[in-house]
């Protein structure tokens, strides 16, 4: 079966995916297509595979393409057996804490467009320091009550949780988010050591 990756390395959801990939030992079974794009136009996003024209998605030769992160990376957590999504009861609080992660994403990268695709002149200063106290809230919420799952088992909750954290030292890095949650700063240290998030990490490519 041949399946292609549509993405561009410094989406945090397409890390997600290629972390996934790393952990299951499968980073060269998936060919990585490249795409840019943005709301306003298209430019390559691979919108014959996915009409929202959003990444990541998985085009596959034996069905339609697959989209969004989280179902992509179940799906090939079940095609490669990586063992990141266990069995319930355990899967519930796993799948909790990685749309957690990425609520906490979707906020940053919402961020992220309120200054690269508006006017200056419209850029709201307090809609961005509004999200960010809800990034901040999430974060004293995993500090409060996941830390103890975060340094159990490998699961999907982790990587999703650490790619969350790392794109908000790499967009948001002047808002420092670490001094107020050191504990999860700690665990979020050693987590960004992980071969598989060296090797995906878009500042070293």
């Amino acid at each position: 079966m041949t399946l292609r990756l549509h993405g561009a390395p410094a989406s945090p959801y397409v890390r997600k995916v290629r972390v996934l990939l790393a952990e299951a030992g499968q980073t060269d079974a998936v060919a990585f297509v490249t795409v840019a794009g943005s709301p306003f136009d298209t430019g390559t996003m691979p919108i014959g595979h996915n009409p929202l024209g959003r990444i990541p998605t998985l085009e596959r030769d034996d069905g339609p393409a697959i989209h969004d992160s989280r179902v992509i990376c179940r799906y090939l957590d079940d095609l490669y057996g990586a063992g990141l999504y266990p069995a319930p009861p355990a899967l519930w609080s796993v799948l909790t804490l990685e749309a957690t992660a990425e609520g906490m994403l979707d906020t940053a990268v919402a961020m992220v467009y309120e200054r690269r695709l508006r006017d200056p002149a419209q850029v709201s200063e307090a809609l961005l320091d509004a999200w960010w106290a809800r990034i901040t809230r999430t974060l004293s919420a995993i500090e409060g009550r996941w830390m103890a799952h975060l340094a159990g088992r490998l699961d999907m909750a982790q990587v999703a949780v650490g790619v969350a954290l790392s794109y908000l030292d790499f967009r948001h890095g002047t808002r420092q988010w670490r001094p107020d949650h050191p504990a999860l700063a700690a665990w979020h240290a050693d987590f960004a050591m992980r071969p598989s998030m060296m090797m995906t990490d878009p500042e070293a490519g």
